[in-house]
């Protein structure tokens, strides 16, 4: 691997914007890519609190700067400051990259579909139209990105199932395109799966320190594929009784590598790969 030897005048800055920041695994992802293609060029944490995101936004051309991540909690507010919202976000109703553009223009954009998308076409997972509905449990920012992937993929009906059905109605209600939206309850989830062509679990479900996800897939097709948007632990237990019953199961990590790559390629002109090496790596953080 080539590593960069040091900073110049010349440097290409990027970084990711949040509150906290501190638990951010971007820094180390894009400072792996970086040496690997020996681009000069620095990813780095930027701890925004809540109302002062416009002010960090406007500060990037100022500084230089090709642009940022938002995580949480800015990704929809961050939408207001920027000049253009590119269409997948305008779906979605959030945006999670921004782009410093000619002028000093900002773009954003929504790289969460990407990164949903390219999971599941890494896994080996092509549309079935013998199966043309799809279900999502959860309402959150991460069901609102995987219910555009899906639109994208071709699902025209999708089922949304969530604690807070009224939720789910707003998800709905609010993003565009032709499609059928179901909402479900939780205690109604056998009824979403059956005849299902995949399932996507969007909520803190499952993952450390969260409630467990207590849900049966016996009412799920046999050609259907489970993706799991939590990665920690990576083998939920959702992912296990996936693959106890013969279903096809991917896991949520790559979801947040393939939606960095996105970002990378704006800021620093190289498109990188996720290999098992980089989840390895991500892996031991």
């Amino acid at each position: 691997m080539t590593e960069s030897k040091f900073l110049s005048g010349a440097t290409l800055v990027a970084g990711v914007m949040g509150w906290p920041v501190s638990h951010s695994k971007s820094p180390r992802l894009h400072g792996y890519w970086l040496k690997q293609f020996g681009i000069d060029g620095i990813y780095i944490p930027m701890p925004v609190a809540k109302g002062q995101i416009g002010a960090a936004l406007k500060a990037l051309p100022v500084l230089g700067m090709k642009g940022c991540n938002i995580t949480i909690p800015h990704k929809e507010e961050a939408m207001a400051y920027v000049d253009e919202v590119d269409a997948l976000a305008k779906r979605v109703g959030a945006i999670n990259t921004v782009v410093v553009q000619k002028e000093g223009k900002l773009k954003g954009l929504n790289t969460d579909v990407f990164g949903f998308m390219e999971n599941m076409k890494q896994a080996g997972y092509e549309y079935n139209k013998e199966l043309p509905c799809a279900t999502v449990l959860g309402a959150g920012g991460a069901a609102r990105a995987v219910v555009v992937g899906l639109q994208e993929f071709g699902y025209k009906k999708i089922r949304i199932v969530n604690r807070k059905p009224a939720r789910a109605e707003e998800l709905a209600k609010s993003i565009k395109g032709e499609t059928t939206f179901e909402i479900f309850s939780l205690d109604d989830v056998a009824k979403a799966l059956d005849g299902s062509g995949m399932l996507v679990n969007a909520t803190s479900l499952g993952m450390e320190g969260h409630p467990p996800l207590a849900i049966e897939i016996d009412d799920l097709p046999k050609e259907a594929w489970v993706m799991d948007a939590v990665y920690t632990p990576l083998e939920t237990e959702l992912l296990a009784l996936t693959r106890q019953k013969h279903r096809r199961a991917v896991d949520g990590l790559g979801m947040l590598l393939h939606q960095a790559r996105a970002g990378f390629a704006l800021w620093f002109g190289k498109d990188p790969a996720v290999t098992k090496e980089l989840r390895a790596l991500m892996l031991e953080l």
